[in-house]
């Protein structure tokens, strides 16, 4: 049972694959912790188009996708991720702005649709800049007709994104996912004991 309260930021994006896995290691630390976590979503690629583009297009050479590829299978399978070969990618603007908006309908809202964008992608293929796929996936979430149907206009929602941004920089954050946790900055898919490590700094010093 937790049994002490644990803040703290994540700066993420749902086209991360390596973001969904600090994702599941983040929330394992709810056994021991009540967490209180900033999801502070941010684009990596902004540039991307909506209708998506070949992870081919990303600037890697090919034997630096093969490693990371490598790397990201063994984590998935570790938290038993059934990831597809990662070959496709989209604008996250759009899910960003939705997951903002699913904060508004609550936690358990949040975290559902949370979940659900990550899935969706690499998982299932699934575009989740697609306006169709997003509001199915806000259904299955259970959000509100009403965020649904405003996410993409919230004046709120734009400037959070663009103060989670600002403060990303301010940190000098260039990856994601990246935890702040007490006065430790920790990027990567971490694993939990490190995260767990942080997380008790951060409460005796706290």
């Amino acid at each position: 049972m937790a049994t002490s309260k644990l803040r703290l930021t994540v700066f993420y994006d749902y086209i991360c694959p390596f973001c969904y896995i600090g994702s599941r290691r983040i929330l394992a630390l709810s056994d021991q912790y009540e967490l209180e976590i900033n999801w502070s979503g941010i684009e990596i690629h902004p540039e991307t188009p909506v209708q998506g583009r070949s992870t081919q297009s990303l600037g890697y050479s090919n034997q630096q996708w093969s490693q990371m590829m490598q790397a990201l299978d063994e984590l998935a399978k570790v938290e038993g991720i059934a990831m597809q070969d990662h070959d496709f990618t989209t604008n996250s603007g759009p899910a960003l702005r939705l997951a903002e908006a699913a904060k508004k309908d609550g936690r358990e809202v949040f975290y559902r649709l949370h979940e659900g964008l990550f899935e969706a992608l690499f998982c299932q293929g699934r575009n989740i800049a697609d306006r169709e796929v997003l509001t199915e996936l806000a259904h299955q979430a259970g959000m509100s007709e009403e965020q649904i149907g405003q996410f993409c206009d919230q004046m709120d929602i734009v400037k959070r994104l663009q103060w989670n941004l600002q403060m990303a920089r301010q940190h000098r954050i260039t990856s994601v996912p990246t935890y702040i946790i007490g006065n430790r900055l920790l990027s990567g898919a971490q694993p939990v004991s490190m995260l767990r490590d942080a997380a008790q700094q951060a409460c005796a010093a706290s």
